[in-house]
């Protein structure tokens, strides 16, 4: 049975249309399909999908993300890779069903692959935590990507996860410093790393297996330091205001490719990426094919390097670096330097002059 969204009637209706036309039996009598009808209805779905998805708000995009039928991490992994090794254990706590992870080939060579998984079913969902990760699963991820980088293996992390566990037992067994630690392990790993955000990517629980050479996201996938209901709780105490708080927070994967945030969009099928799932396939596989192509002709220190500055180039483009495409250095543009620390001294002047006044009148009084 498939799911629809509130904002998809209309598609499901035409759907629906199309089902029974294909059965003959259950159209009064019938006893053969009406091809024409079918054609006629086939091609009002597809404008109305067009329709739909060409105009969706950042609200829209975030139901989308989060739909049910989405392919998951485990869907990807075991359709894009051979051989896939799972591993297990942060050798300190236990095991976190939340997030696959083991080495496999890919095009041949070898990978480490790391999965945030929310399941397909409840009782799936519930096993793996709805995708949202213990301090175990991120110890569990930092053991092996440094094994990986000890090994020269490449690094592809597949992002769906509406952010770390926050519950009482995940915080006593240091759930900040277990993403604090991900993060700096990420970035200092000498090995190739990218990242594909498939749906949800949340808060800390997405940046801690995000921070990567690469950050591609899925065409109506979002990323966000907070969901939009949780901004909403927080700005304007009502939680029904999401919308304001998705359009605010810039999630969608073009607001962020504008921003520099990401590296890449992987288009999606006509409808989400739900609908055709080898299609998504097809893509995702150009994409990681051509991202380990280019890494193959860099060294460790110049891929450590173009991840470095990579992130500190985000939101640089109006400051005072004078080569942002070295950024290592962290040279500063000694003129326009010169010229804001002259205009700040003019500022303090007047300040200090301004309460030198004032003063001087209170004891006159």
């Amino acid at each position: 049975m498939k799911n629809y969204l509130n904002f998809e009637t209309d598609i499901k209706s035409l759907e629906n249309e199309i089902e029974k036309l294909k059965d003959p039996f259950n159209q009064r009598g019938l006893s053969e399909v009406d091809t024409d009808t079918i054609s006629k209805t086939q091609k009002e779905l597809d404008e109305k999908l067009k329709s739909v998805y060409s105009n969706l708000d950042p609200w829209q995009t975030t139901m989308v993300a989060r739909h049910e039928d989405r392919p998951k991490s485990k869907f990807f992994i075991d359709n894009l890779f051979e051989d896939f090794v799972p591993l297990s254990g942060d050798r300190y706590y236990g095991e976190d069903k939340s997030v696959l992870t083991g080495f496999a080939k890919f095009n041949g060579d070898s990978v480490l692959v790391i999965g945030q998984e929310k399941g397909e079913d409840l009782d799936s969902r519930i096993k793996r935590n709805f995708g949202m990760m213990r301090p175990e699963g991120y110890r569990k991820t930092i053991r092996l990507m440094e094994l990986a980088d000890k090994f020269n293996i490449p690094i592809i992390s597949f992002i769906d996860t509406p952010g770390a566990y926050p519950g009482v037992g995940a915080e006593e067994r240091g759930q900040a410093e277990a993403i604090a630690k991900s993060i700096e392990c990420c970035m200092k790993l000498k090995v190739p790393t990218i990242a594909i955000v498939i749906g949800e990517g949340g808060s800390g629980g997405a940046i801690a297996l995000a921070s990567s050479n690469k950050v591609i996201m899925l065409e109506n996938a979002i990323y966000s330091v907070i969901s939009p209901e949780g901004c909403a709780t927080i700005l304007w105490r009502d939680p029904k205001k999401m919308l304001d708080a998705a359009k605010a927070m810039k999630l969608s994967a073009k607001d962020l490719l504008d921003l520099q945030i990401i590296d890449e969009i992987i288009s999606e099928p006509l409808g989400g990426a739900h609908r055709d799932k080898n299609y998504m396939l097809k893509n995702i596989k150009e994409s990681l094919t051509k991202n380990l192509e280019s890494f193959k002709l860099m060294s460790s220190e110049e891929i450590y390097n173009n991840r470095k500055n990579k992130f500190l180039k985000i939101g640089r483009n109006k400051g005072f670096i004078s080569n942002l495409e070295d950024l290592s250095s962290l040279k500063s543009d000694n003129k326009n330097l010169n010229q804001i620390l002259k205009s700040k001294k003019v500022q303090v002047i007047g300040v200090s002059f301004i309460l030198a006044s004032m003063i001087l009148l209170f004891y006159l009084l």
